[in-house]
């Protein structure tokens, strides 16, 4: 019986990065994950300096993750790490990810899950022939508000859905801000590291993804209008969508990165012949419940009757906030349990299973290639197909 932390190393997130950052704290939590080793970056000299500022031993801290991977697979059983966090621009996911699967190794990526969609499919052929588990961090999903409101289209509450709108307007790419040096900016509107979609492949498949999350339905037609609006920019920096569902609902998709102002507003409506769902990332502990009869309602974790999957994500008493990083560690809660579930030989609690992976990672990519083909086409109505 394994009964201690799992073992993560991690590729990319130096001391420099945001989101290398998070994921540490995330993982940290819930106590059931110890950060052993890392690659921090493709220059040497910079994962040491890494290594050396997150105090982690010399002998863990490797030039590139094709060292890391190799000689921790050299370690005895007891010391290598159980798992790799790969939290790379998007160019650098599938060859890190493909090579940790080969050599043993589970995989926690960020998203989305490869640069193209041809290397996503690549990548699942490498997660069903090793049977390792594989976890891609579209964080949202792990709101206990969010799981709440999935829970109630799922128990018929709502009825059947027949409208989904869904937005995330973000305002810091307003100007060429990747002409001033900026690392983030730089990378995001690169088509090399970033891949062929610039706002829509990084906030546009979150959309996505919320919306088929929640509702549990999934895309089978849209129609997308992109445009580059600051000059000089080389990918799209604002995209509007129209969906269409296999339930025949209807629904309308918004990403932009230019709007002013804006931070990161997340949000999502969704309407059922019964009733509606109201949630916003920037106010996570709510979620509105609307129906014509009692008008709207505020619903607040921990507070009434709620599903067994939203409880079970909730870290405190009621009126005490969580927010991102909760929401990002409880994908790597429920990651560690059901991993440590498996080592141990047992059957994982279908509760904690509910975290991401390869099916959603190729159903973002494969939005992203057909929001590109609806808005290059005249046809504009385009199938999508995976």
């Amino acid at each position: 019986m394994m009964n201690r932390k799992l073992r993560m190393g991690m590729i990319g997130g130096g001391k420099d990065a945001f989101i290398g950052a998070v994921h540490r704290m995330a993982a940290a939590l819930d106590g059931e994950i110890e950060f052993v080793c890392g690659a921090f970056s493709s220059n040497a000299e910079k994962s040491k300096a890494s290594g050396e500022a997150l105090r982690l031993p010399p002998d863990r801290v490797y030039a590139n993750f094709e060292e890391m991977i190799r000689k921790e697979k050299e370690l005895p059983e007891g010391e290598r790490m159980d798992f790799v966090s790969i939290v790379t621009p998007n160019h650098v996911h599938f060859p890190p990810a493909k090579m940790a699967l080969e050599n043993g190794f589970h995989v926690v990526c960020d998203k989305p899950v490869t640069l193209n969609l041809q290397e996503a499919l690549d990548l699942k052929k490498v997660i069903d022939q090793t049977g390792l588990l594989f976890c891609l961090t579209h964080n949202y999903t792990g709101y206990p508000m969010v799981k709440e409101a999935r829970a109630m289209v799922q128990s018929g509450k709502l009825g059947k859905i027949r409208k989904v709108i869904v937005e995330y307007p973000q305002g810091w790419l307003a100007q060429l801000l990747e002409a001033t040096g900026n690392k983030q900016a730089d990378w995001r509107t690169d088509p090399a590291r970033s891949g062929a979609a610039g706002c829509m492949g990084d906030i546009g498949t979150h959309a996505e993804n919320l919306a088929e999350y929640i509702t549990g339905l999934k895309i089978t037609e849209l129609c997308a209008d992109l445009t580059t609006f600051v000059e000089g920019r080389k990918l799209e920096d604002d995209g509007n969508v129209l969906l269409r569902f296999d339930n025949g609902a209807k629904g309308v998709l918004h990403a932009s990165q230019i709007a002013n102002g804006e931070e990161n507003d997340l949000n999502i409506r969704v309407y059922g012949e019964f009733g509606g769902l109201q949630w916003w990332q920037m106010d996570p502990n709510t979620l509105i419940y609307k129906t014509n009869e009692e008008g709207a309602r505020r619903l607040r974790p921990g507070v009434g009757q709620q599903s067994e999957a939203t409880k079970a994500h909730i870290r405190v008493p009621a009126g005490h906030p969580e927010a991102f990083l909760e929401a990002f560690a409880n994908l790597y809660r429920n990651f560690a349990i059901t991993l440590r579930a498996r080592m141990n030989g047992e059957e994982p609690n279908p509760i904690y299973t509910d975290f991401p992976g390869i099916a959603e990672g190729i159903r973002g990519l494969a939005f992203i290639d057909t929001c590109l083909a609806s808005a290059h086409s005249d046809q504009k109505w385009t199938k999508f197909v995976i």
